[in-house]
């Protein structure tokens, strides 16, 4: 289980998204949130294994030294060229982390390209060499390897590919058009996003306000240096530090002072004030927004402040609000979340506008929370596609895929799951639906369930459920939850979102196995349930790890009137979380809401997913279409807020 410290707790209050910089933008795979790689084992590990896990921790830190003696010492390991890139690796970065423009790595980079050609890591090498041609502002070689780069998911190749743009006479307002639709998340700018807006200004690419709305919003997310470095000043700056300390205070500030500033900027900052109000849940922030709101300009918000606008309405059911403020939203912003298209839709609805369902249609394809809610506005129950067969002619047809893997699993066998994901994952590209269902087969077939959820979850047209929402340990889990009279649906979507079925997952706070549970969590539902030989480690084992997950999760469901939702919330969030946000309710509201407004963005997802899976499962189990609305409810305001679970 996935319980957040308490400094994390408080930053994500503050700041509703972690707040450190990161140098590669990598899409979110299958997977719990929190799962990182399982915990250390070194049985059946052969000493060449251990050396390599070394390489790799050395690479990781960018050791040069260390990483050419170890990689020295593996000429003959079987993963000779992930050995290859660890030691070219630590070259390209600095000290620091940031990439070597001065480096002379030329010939080993173009080497191994040529030698791994068409391979996953070829292009993940090729991703780190783009930073470094970027930095060195060889534009040449940069956009002849920006070319062949394949997943060009890296947000500060980005804005190099931008700036290679701009040297090569691109027209400045065309390039802003695509740096405005890229530059969402200051978490990954690095130092090449910046330095594009920066030159965008300079050219009249972006106005002076779209490059202080930019600015602005690394500056709310704590990243004042990287907003100073984008060459614009900001007026709101000031009154984005403060608020993000003491939204109250700034307020009451802003409110009694004459901001001696134009209406426009006077907007942004009541934007920048109704963010921080919205992430405590505090009932003022939609006056500060509809204050915002009034002055206009809403293109100009940040999305954090754009997409806390739409929650706040929510929490008053101020429907007109909802509407305006999706309305108003820049298009990338709205398009990244299929939660803006949804609660367009409802807005649409309760304000009587025919248009509602046209934007449910849109999402009712679609297999997660927002698609399943919409199939219900537009009257129809939820169910799960035909289910297709993979025969043996489509499982011959992956035959080439099986090296890789079978590679991909020895990476696992070694706890390396970012490696083995990145082997997994690139075979996938281009496959058909039924060439991915072969590979999700195979994975079931080696035990490798994550995979196999990952695998069919990609299908577009022809899917098997069975295998996107397995059950295994059936005849172990199935008398825990009868015991104690919980649903095993439930429970096996909370299990999928927390590990993915990886008994040895371990989270970066400690939590362990299948659902991921604290070992303070397991010390005290074992003292409750009376097992008297609990140990931490036995945390590992996938009997107690189901008995103490199950039990703790009927413990804050008892706790928390029987609500899902809030169980779910506090299952990964911590029992008191979810009684503070609710205490913060001045009306009801539907869960749908409570959820779309709980300020940790981790447990925001969570929550949703959890419960899309779970009635997924229950659609498996009973053969039977479903409804998610029963199962979220209401949830009624409630001033006990003390709770004696950990």
């Amino acid at each position: 289980m996935n319980l957040l410290k308490v400094s994390t707790i408080i930053a994500t209050l503050l700041f509703s998204i972690n707040l450190y910089a990161s140098t590669k933008n990598t899409s979110k795979s299958s997977g719990s949130n929190q799962t990182t790689q399982a915990s250390k084992k070194v049985e059946g590990l052969s000493e060449q294994d251990k050396k390599f896990i070394e390489l790799r921790e050395v690479a990781r830190k960018n050791d040069l030294l260390k990483a050419s003696q170890l990689a020295n010492q593996l000429t003959d390991y079987e993963i000779a060229d992930y050995v290859e890139y660890f030691k070219i690796k630590p070259r390209l970065y600095d000290g620091s982390g940031k990439s070597n423009a001065t480096t002379d790595a030329d010939f080993e980079v173009n080497n191994f390209l040529k030698k791994y050609k068409g391979s996953g890591l070829a292009d993940r090498m090729r991703n780190d060499w783009l930073l470094v041609l970027g930095k060195r502002k060889d534009w040449s070689h940069f956009d002849i390897e920006y070319s062949q780069f394949a997943l060009d998911d890296d947000t500060q190749v980005k804005c190099y590919s931008m700036m290679s743009k701009l040297a090569k006479g691109e027209l400045p307002k065309s390039v802003g058009t695509q740096a405005k639709a890229t530059l969402l998340d200051p978490r990954y700018f690095g130092d090449a996003c910046p330095e594009l807006v920066s030159q965008l200004y300079a050219r009249g690419g972006l106005s002076k306000q779209e490059a202080q709305s930019i600015s602005r919003s690394a500056t709310e997310m704590n990243f004042d240096s990287l907003g100073q470095k984008m060459g614009v000043d900001d007026p709101i700056a000031g009154i984005v530090r403060k608020a993000r300390s003491n939204p109250n205070l700034t307020m009451k500030t802003f409110e009694e002072n004459d901001w001696k500033h134009n209406a426009e900027y006077k907007g942004m900052a009541w934007g920048v004030i109704g963010q921080f109000l919205a992430k405590k849940l505090d009932p003022t922030a939609i006056d500060a927004y509809r204050k915002q709101h009034a002055l206009g300009h809403s293109e100009l918000l940040s999305p954090e402040s754009n997409e806390w606008k739409v929650r706040t309405a929510l929490r008053e059911k101020d429907w007109r609000l909802v509407k305006e403020s999706v309305e108003t939203m820049p298009e990338a912003v709205r398009n990244r979340d299929p939660a803006w298209t949804y609660w367009y839709g409802k807005a649409l609805k309760e304000l009587g506008d025919e248009r509602a369902n046209e934007q449910f249609e849109k999402l009712s394809s679609q297999f997660n929370f927002y698609g399943q809610l919409s199939l219900e506005e537009l009257g129809r129950l939820i169910q799960v596609p035909p289910k297709t067969v993979v025969t043996d002619a489509d499982m011959k047809a992956i035959n080439k895929s099986i090296p890789a893997f079978n590679k991909a699993a020895k990476l696992y066998d070694m706890n390396l799951r970012t490696e083995g994901n990145r082997e997994w994952n690139w075979e996938l590209r281009g496959m058909s639906d039924k060439e991915l269902l072969a590979a999700a087969e195979y994975g079931k077939k080696i035990n490798m369930l994550d995979r196999t959820v990952n695998s069919s979850d990609r299908t577009k047209q022809e899917h098997n459920f069975s295998l996107r929402y397995p059950t295994p340990y059936v005849d172990k889990l199935n008398p825990i939850t009868k015991q104690i009279q919980l649903d095993i649906n439930w429970v096996y979507g909370l299990i999928r979102q927390e590990s993915r079925f990886v008994i040895a997952a371990r989270s970066h706070v400690g939590a362990s196995g299948l659902m991921q549970v604290m070992p303070t969590t397991g010390q005290f539902v074992a003292k409750k349930i009376g097992m008297s030989d609990y140990t931490p480690e036995k945390l590992s084992e996938l009997q107690t790890n189901l008995v103490l997950g199950s039990n703790y999760l009927n413990m804050v469901l008892n706790d928390l009137d029987g609500s899902w939702g809030l169980a779910s919330a506090a299952y990964n969030a911590g029992p008191g979380r979810p009684k503070q946000w609710r205490q913060t309710l001045t009306k009801p509201v539907s869960m749908e809401i409570f959820a779309e407004t709980i300020p940790f963005t981790e447990t925001r997802t969570y929550v949703k997913n959890v419960l899309s899976n779970a009635v997924y499962y229950e659609i498996l189990s009973t053969g039977k279409p479903q409804s998610l609305k029963a199962k979220l409810g209401t949830v009624n305001p409630s001033q006990v807020v003390n709770s004696n679970l950990p």
